[in-house]
């Protein structure tokens, strides 16, 4: 419900505040006083186009400000935008520089114009002469037949998210797929070649040896027997040496124990010398000074030099990167699997939502029918004579998928004989757009199936000179049809008819008057005596008469 309205420096007002309250509010004046303004702020307000024309002349900036009360969904709103919640209301001030440029605070913080249109179908519906169509687009449209029919869209949002889910999980897993595909032919000759090398880990290094050895055989050949000779073979080698020393040593321990200790570290140096010599002796003998060999040993370090210079700095490096791009394949086989087992439950998931979305387009359909027969009477009623319908169609193409369903929910007129229906928005008067508004609510609040669970809150709804070119009965219509849609939610009315104003559950008087030079209008919350004055005065003019205070009273008394 909207609680308080607030303008200051706005087109002709200077500071006006306006305290509504639950039921039906009106607001009636002399033409020109700033009733329609109130109206077009509060669109502002709702995320309407401003301008620098509305500011007050001489005045620096124009500021309109509101205060309605939170919603569960509004709150889940401000919360996706970082807004913090006051409460159980929701402020919202828009200020509007005389440069052009504009302010937006929700609940004293910086907001943008965007954050006021997504709260806006939570907090208001506001049919202003010239912002009719801006809140009721076609999602609003589909909303209302939705309302009216009792109609629930958890079905097919539920087997929307679980579409959506298998959509995005194959789409994650197809994102850099070609890429992947691509690099399989090469990881597959890179596994290949490591494969068919055999390598076996740290061959490199002991090939390096082995060539070393084979390039220097005779070197190595020679080096090791001259040692063999020098320490055991030669007639002056050590060992021959180290027996002799061996002999004298031992017969001193014969004659003192001193030298036993001495004997026994030369007979240890001499095996030790021994052992020494022979596997001198024995790598002498095994060298084999094969050049094939030799030439075996440098093709395969040239085979490893290749693969290192590709895939490592040594073979347990080219080892690894083989074990990497092997998993990178066999990751590539596995993924062939998942992903025809995702495309599977996206397949089963969007022909559930295929026939979720079918049925609630059967749904509304018959809703529809329904309630373009009610609405039809219920505008004609309005001293208006028109064919109504409520075309609902489906867009089948997945691109046309969407939580709620994927139908077009589209109302139609023609408001005069022998003319096509066509969409509301090609209407080009706001007041019949206003009445025709008018008439679909009360239709829906009158004739809605009840909902298997409980409605959200429903919004405040604001109607701009709804009266145009209606009189007698058909004003005397009006009124009762937003007498009645005022019992279940908050409506606000401008209107230059008694028979309209005689509902009222909470009167506003606006006036127009000249001080210090300046127009200034101010708004009037009137009692019962003041209310039935201002409806004397809207049946007689200027000057109320005992006769126009009487019907007044017997208007205001009817309406009860």
């Amino acid at each position: 419900m909207l609680v308080e309205l607030r303008a200051e420096n706005y087109a002709v007002i200077d500071h006006a505040i306006a305290v509504f309250g639950p039921g039906l509010n009106l607001l009636t004046g002399e033409t020109g006083a700033g009733k329609s303004i109130l109206v077009d702020a509060l669109a502002l307000l709702m995320g309407g186009k401003s301008s620098a024309e509305v500011v007050r002349h001489g005045a620096d900036k124009a500021v309109v400000s509101c205060v309605f009360e939170s919603t569960p969904g509004a709150e889940t709103i401000l919360e996706e935008n970082g807004i913090d919640a006051e409460g159980t209301e929701i402020i919202l001030r828009r200020e509007i520089l005389s440069t052009g440029k504009g302010r937006v605070f929700v609940n004293n913080q910086p907001a943008t114009v965007a954050v006021l249109k997504q709260l806006a179908p939570e907090l208001a519906l506001v049919h202003a002469q010239t912002e009719t169509l801006t809140s009721f687009d076609q999602a609003q449209q589909r909303i209302l037949l939705d309302r009216f029919g009792g109609i629930s869209t958890d079905a097919v949002a539920q087997a929307y998210s679980r579409w959506r889910t298998a959509q995005t999980k194959l789409d994650e897993l197809l994102e850099g797929e070609q890429d992947r595909l691509r690099m399989v032919d090469l990881w597959t000759y890179q596994r290949n070649e490591i494969e068919a090398a055999h390598l076996e880990p740290g061959e490199d290094e002991a090939l390096e040896t082995e060539k070393r050895v084979l390039a220097n055989a005779e070197k190595l050949y020679a080096a090791a027997m001259g040692a063999f000779e020098q320490l055991y073979e030669g007639g002056a080698s050590a060992e021959v040496a180290l027996l002799s020393a061996l002999k004298n040593v031992e017969e001193l321990a014969r004659y003192d124990g001193r030298f036993t200790e001495a004997a026994q570290q030369l007979a240890s140096a001499r095996a030790t010398l021994g052992d020494i010599s022979f596997s001198l002796r024995d790598y002498a003998e095994g060298i084999d000074a094969s050049p094939e060999r030799l030439a075996e040993i440098e093709d395969r370090l040239a085979a490893l030099d290749r693969l290192k210079r590709k895939y490592g700095k040594n073979v347990i490096e080219v080892i690894a990167f083989g074990e990497e791009v092997a998993r990178k394949l066999g990751e590539v086989e596995d993924r062939d699997e998942i992903l025809k087992q995702f495309q599977a439950e996206l397949n089963a998931s969007a022909t559930a939502y295929r026939l979720a979305a079918a049925i609630l387009h059967e749904e509304r359909k018959s809703a529809a029918g329904k309630l373009a027969h009610l609405a039809e009477a219920q505008i004609n009623s309005l001293a208006m004579k028109v064919r109504f319908e409520i075309a609902v169609s489906a867009a089948e193409h997945q691109s046309g998928w969407t939580a709620h369903g994927w139908d077009t929910v589209e109302c139609r007129i023609a408001t005069n004989p022998g003319e096509p229906l066509k969409p509301l928005a090609e209407i080009a008067s706001g007041g019949e757009m206003s009445r025709v508004m008018l008439a679909l609510k009360v239709s829906v609040e009158e004739g809605a199936v009840k909902p298997k669970k409980k409605a959200p809150t429903p919004r405040t709804l604001v109607f701009d000179e709804i009266d145009i070119g209606i009189g007698g009965r058909a004003a005397e219509a009006v009124g009762q049809k937003l007498k009645s849609l005022s019992k279940g939610q908050q409506v606000l009315c401008v209107t230059h008819l008694p028979q309209i104003a005689a509902f009222a559950d909470q009167h506003f008087l606006i006036d127009k008057r000249e001080a210090d030079g300046r127009t200034k209008t101010k708004i009037s919350l009137l009692d019962q005596r003041a209310s039935m004055h201002e409806v004397a005065r809207m049946l007689s003019g200027a000057k109320v008469t005992e006769t126009s205070l009487q019907h007044a009273a017997q208007m205001i008394a009817g309406s009860r």
